[in-house]
């Protein structure tokens, strides 16, 4: 190609954006999920411990704010008991001023060969009960949103640590080189602080992707499809990146800069593969139907297609902002907030059965805390970091079981406790990594998801 005057490298790329859809793709990838570039993808870094996985893909389903586990999971009579009182004999103490002790209202029933109680406005889990595994016992260190999510997604209360989903794509890679091995999928395709990758390299990073449309060209944001042939778009890719590769030799090697490299590559191989991923119109209107018409459906609907198609772990958030904080009128919201949700996540975990895909992927259900026994606002439930519910389906987690107790009240986890760390502990152990050896080196210390806590629970397993 011939310039008919000079011309600097950045001027030259800008001339090419307008016809190079990667171009355009890499504002949203940014280096996050290329692994073009990066030898055996499927193996874990040197000097990992790897052992037979009992999974090979990972689903959260987030719910955000902190969903009550006495009004889904944990049912305690003693509420209704104790109704408006504040016994002296437990510490009932949060970070707000708050009531006395407020009843659920939702009846429950024993569901499933072990006669698991569930909620009234949970019918459709309460079906698949004998594939969950609840844990009643669950706790965290902290009362507030983002640190509580921060702790959740990555291990540390701080906001720039590795999120678990970026852990994942560093030690095992992707089984599909043309999507990313880390997705986010919430409404706006934002990933409430659980996209980070922190001090790994930035194509761990999540990709986030909006689930409240459904046409792949509005989901996945920047994409541009532009007119020229693939032989024509690929001759354009190699050029610049041939002029990459030459600006980075006039000064040495270049992580940043590698990584864009590696980014343009995975945004030109992800244009072809990823509108039919993320195109939800191709399933059966059966299927449709099954996972309901919310932005959360697309979302749980869309990790089936993700995980089938290799990618390693899909993260669905209940969103945008943190739907299930409920300070108040908490009875009525959950009414009118349960009924998606439940029809989704059984719809999720029955799908993949009926596809063999269960046994493979572990999902995990829950928030960064649960909710108070005692009223605030009069009708609404505080923060409650002490003891709350979770639980995991498939992947090796034993179904049909109900793991730990809290307090009469559900105020305090008190039996067969199970911190964050044990649960990111006992993930990666299905997943085949030992947590206490992926670790990563940074400021001169090696770094893990588990920091120096964590035990894999292995009660929990199949």
């Amino acid at each position: 190609m011939a310039l008919t005057r000079p011309t600097s490298r950045r001027a030259f790329i800008q001339s090419l954006s307008a016809g190079l859809g990667s171009v355009g793709l890499l504002s949203m990838l940014a280096e996050q999920s290329a692994r073009g570039a990066t030898a055996a993808p499927s193996t874990l870094p040197s000097g990992i411990a790897q052992f037979p996985p009992k999974a090979k893909h990972n689903i959260v389903l987030f719910m955000p704010g902190g969903p009550s586990q006495m009004d889904l999971f944990d049912p305690k009579p003693a509420l209704e008991k104790y109704a408006g009182q504040r016994p002296p004999s437990v510490n009932l103490r949060t970070e707000r001023t708050t009531g006395g002790l407020m009843p659920s209202p939702f009846t429950f029933k024993k569901h499933g060969r072990a006669g698991i109680e569930v909620s009234e406005l949970l019918p459709n889990l309460a079906s698949m009960i004998d594939d969950l595994c609840v844990v009643r016992s669950m706790y965290t260190f902290n009362p507030t949103h983002n640190p509580a999510r921060n702790l959740f997604h990555s291990g540390n209360i701080g906001a720039t640590r590795p999120s678990m989903g970026s852990w994942l794509d560093y030690g095992l890679g992707t089984e599909n080189q043309n999507l990313p091995g880390f997705v986010i999928l919430s409404p706006g395709g934002g990933g409430n602080g659980g996209a980070r990758s922190g001090f790994l390299p930035a194509r761990h990073q999540g990709t986030g992707f909006d689930c409240s449309v459904t046409e792949p060209q509005r989901m996945i944001r920047y994409l541009q499809n532009n007119k020229l042939a693939p032989s024509d778009q690929r001759r354009q890719l190699d050029l610049v990146q041939q002029l990459n590769r030459d600006h980075e030799n006039s000064f040495g090697q270049d992580d940043f800069l590698d990584g864009r490299i590696q980014a343009m590559e995975a945004a030109y191989r992800m244009q072809f593969e990823a509108t039919d991923a993320f195109d939800i119109r191709k399933e059966p209107e059966a299927i449709r139907h099954e996972y309901g018409n919310t932005p959360f459906a697309n979302g749980c609907l869309l990790a089936r297609r993700l995980v089938e198609r290799g990618v390693r772990s899909v993260h669905v958030y209940y969103g945008p902002g943190q739907p299930w904080d409920d300070h108040n009128k908490i009875n009525k919201n959950l009414r009118g907030r349960c009924p998606d949700m439940d029809q989704a996540s059984a719809a999720l975990i029955r799908d993949l059965k009926r596809r063999g895909l269960l046994d493979e992927t572990a999902v995990v259900w829950g928030g960064e805390f649960g909710r108070t026994p005692v009223s605030e606002s009069a009708d609404g439930r505080d923060h409650n970091p002490y003891g709350y519910t979770m639980f995991m389906a498939g992947g090796g987690f034993k179904g049909g079981t109900c793991h730990g107790a809290t307090d009469e009240f559900g105020f305090r986890a008190v039996e067969d406790r199970v911190s964050i760390h044990d649960l990111h502990a006992t993930l990666f152990h299905v997943l085949g990594i030992d947590h206490e050896k992926l670790t990563y080196r940074y400021a001169g210390r090696d770094f893990r998801l588990t920091d120096v806590y964590g035990q894999v629970v292995h009660e929990l397993l199949a």
